[in-house]
């Protein structure tokens, strides 16, 4: 038996119940699906009972990915790429209206997020994105203003995201088991954007400044975005608050104003 890897953050979902309610989040027949981190099939089983048109599997681990290959060889539909997924051009893979999953590794989580939200064609062409997240990093995805998990990353998720549905995970559905609840969360892709952001990189660089000192009020950072005549163009808006008093709304107005050069 091949123990998991702490380095790589490897926890083996093993829970039939909590399986099965992820997998039918969506309807997976004659659909592409991509699997991130399938680790020891459990996802994989249930997704191939379903009848997938594809299959692409994305693992890093060198051994379970040999293990996939040797398991899933005489499968035509099945593709399975060993690489970290942070250095995979996934945006490349993906085809029309495909469903993602993944029980993703929760030291690199939120930077796997980030890599989907900056897709460079937008909207996407996946339809649905369902990530397994440690909780207290869920709730920060979905925070909404306001509320104390409200921050940077709710403001980038909800610019590009729509959260359809979601549910907490016991330590005991995995192993070996983490010290902390996991969250499921199923999303799907604003195919309309309010605002003419032209570039989501603009934005995250936006509240990375807004956010540096978050007992500040954004007005003391603006100048580090803005001329004086555009920040005259926010003179209705109220920015005398601390960044977490910010609604989104405002966030993605300077960005628009900052990206008018």
């Amino acid at each position: 038996m091949k123990f998991a890897k702490k380095s790589l953050g490897q926890n083996f979902l093993t829970d039939k119940n909590i399986i099965n309610k992820t997998i039918n989040l969506v309807s997976i027949l004659n659909k592409d699906i991509i699997e991130i981190g399938p680790g020891r099939e459990a996802l994989t089983e249930e997704i191939l009972k379903r009848k997938p048109r594809t299959l692409s599997l994305i693992e890093k681990d060198f051994f379970l990915t040999e293990k996939l290959k040797k398991k899933y060889s005489d499968y035509k539909n099945i593709k399975i790429y060993n690489s970290d997924i942070l250095k995979f051009d996934i945006e490349k893979i993906t085809t029309q209206n495909s469903i993602i999953f993944g029980n993703l590794p929760y030291n690199i989580s939120s930077q796997i997020l980030v890599k989907f939200l900056k897709f460079k064609k937008w909207p996407p062409k996946f339809n649905d994105l369902i990530f397994m997240f440690q909780k207290e990093l869920g709730q920060k995805i979905i925070g909404t203003y306001p509320s104390s998990d409200y921050g940077r990353i709710s403001i980038l998720s909800n610019f590009r995201l729509n959260v359809i549905n979601k549910f907490y995970v016991s330590p005991n559905c995995f192993f070996p088991k983490p010290r902390i609840t996991s969250m499921v969360i199923h999303f799907q892709p604003k195919k309309k954007q309010l605002f003419a952001i032209k570039n989501i990189n603009s934005l995250e660089k936006i509240t990375n400044i807004l956010f540096s000192n978050k007992r500040k009020m954004i007005n003391k950072n603006i100048k580090k975005i803005l001329s004086e005549n555009k920040i005259k163009d926010i003179q209705d808006l109220n920015i005398n608050l601390r960044p977490s008093a910010v609604k989104p709304e405002v966030y993605y107005k300077i960005t628009e104003l900052y990206e008018k050069k």
